[in-house]
This record gives C-alpha cells, sequence and structure tokens, in this order.
C-alpha cells in the first residue's frame, strides 16, 4: 500500500501526463513489436519475441505503479498553505551559518525534486531537518558531508 504523496498542480500533470505517454503511445508499440516477433516464426527460439515480451512486463510494471501514485496523489491548495513555518511547497531562504552562503529553495514532493530548479524533496535530509521551522530558527542539519547549521532567513510562496 502506497503512502499519500503531496503534489503541486504541475507535478501532478506532468504524472498524468507520463501515464498517458505510456498507455497510448509506448503500450500500442511493445504491442506491435510482440505481434511482429510472433510473425517470424518459432517463438522457442526467437530472442526478438523474448525481449519485447520482457519490455512489456516492465512497462504494465511502470503503469501500475504510476497508477497507484496518481491513486494516493494529493493537490495542494495553495492558498490554505500557513506560512509562519516551513511546509510542503514553500519557498525558503536559508543561511549556511558555516560559509555564510545563502540558498533559497522550494520544498517541494519526492517526485517533482529538481536540484536544477532549487526544488528539494520534502523527504531529503534538508528538505525534513527545515520542515516545521520558523523564519529566525537556527538548525543542524545532517548530510552526508557532515552537520551544518543552517538559518531560516525567509519562508514565501
Amino acid at each position: 500500500m502506497s503512502q499519500i504523496a503531496y503534489y503541486t498542480e504541475e507535478g501532478l500533470l506532468k504524472l498524468k501526463n507520463e501515464l498517458h505517454n505510456l498507455e497510448k503511445v509506448e503500450r500500442p508499440g511493445i504491442i506491435k513489436a510482440i505481434a511482429e516477433a510472433r510473425d517470424k516464426g518459432d517463438l522457442s527460439e526467437n530472442a526478438e519475441y523474448d525481449a519485447a515480451r520482457e519490455a512489456q512486463g516492465l512497462l504494465e510494471f511502470k503503469i501500475n505503479k504510476l497508477k497507484d501514485i496518481l491513486a494516493n496523489a494529493r493537490l495542494i491548495d495553495e492558498t490554505q498553505l500557513d506560512l509562519s513555518k516551513v511546509s510542503i511547497l514553500t519557498k525558503v531562504k536559508i543561511k549556511n551559518l558555516k560559509n555564510g552562503a545563502n540558498m533559497q529553495y522550494t520544498i517541494v514532493a519526492e517526485n517533482e525534486a529538481n536540484l536544477k530548479e532549487l526544488k528539494i524533496s520534502i523527504d531529503s535530509p534538508i528538505g525534513k531537518g527545515l520542515l516545521g521551522k520558523k523564519v529566525g530558527d537556527k538548525v543542524d542539519i545532517a548530510v552526508p558531508s557532515g552537520v551544518i547549521p543552517f538559518e531560516i532567513i525567509e519562508i514565501s510562496l
């Protein structure tokens, strides 16, 4: 049983589009490949047929996993967010107290995380460490390279 995960409208749409692509584009392509391989004769020694069947199994696994994720996905209502503390979908400006560097991240669901877009997962060490904290709070967060002290500078949408 999957756990409930919260998504932005953009993230949820991305998942739905991926599922649609797998079901409407990828699946028919694999079905066609299986049919073509089957037409080539003896299935017991047909490597193309075996490869196509394996690809079909992997595709069906992906489709079922995405359907499970979507069934447990919840859309976040940005108007209901409490900006007095760090939560999912908030932008957090933090200061690294070790080196004085300021950073700003948006806290998002695991599937939406993208460091290039400055979106970090709520399940990452920094995301978990910042969750529930308020402006002015100082927090020590354990990351793979050690413990880093941060100060919350600003919370916004």
